[in-house]
């Protein structure tokens, strides 16, 4: 689990380090607080549930950090990438 937060697609995928530990801190804080996991994983690890959400695109930072998942009403991309694309 902590080898995936070494790979650089996954730090590539949320735009770097920083911006990966704010997603993941973010996205523990509402898993703790009663929100549901987005994915189907049979673990009940919640850092193995986070990373998993980001690999399938579930869960992103807009870019003023906030959290967003892809089942939000408000906000329907495909991923982070897709919307850091636009901008530029």
């Amino acid at each position: 689990m902590l080898e995936e937060l070494k790979e650089e697609f996954i730090i590539k995928k949320v735009g770097g380090r920083f911006k990966l530990s704010t997603l993941i801190q973010k996205r523990l804080v509402a898993l703790n607080a009663g929100s549901r996991p987005l994915v189907d994983l049979k673990s009940e690890n919640k850092m193995e549930i986070v990373l998993e959400e980001i690999k399938q695109d579930k869960i992103f930072l807009d870019t003023s950090n906030e959290l967003h998942t892809a089942a939000d009403g408000d906000v329907m991309i495909k991923s982070f990438d897709a919307m850091m694309s636009d901008e530029l």
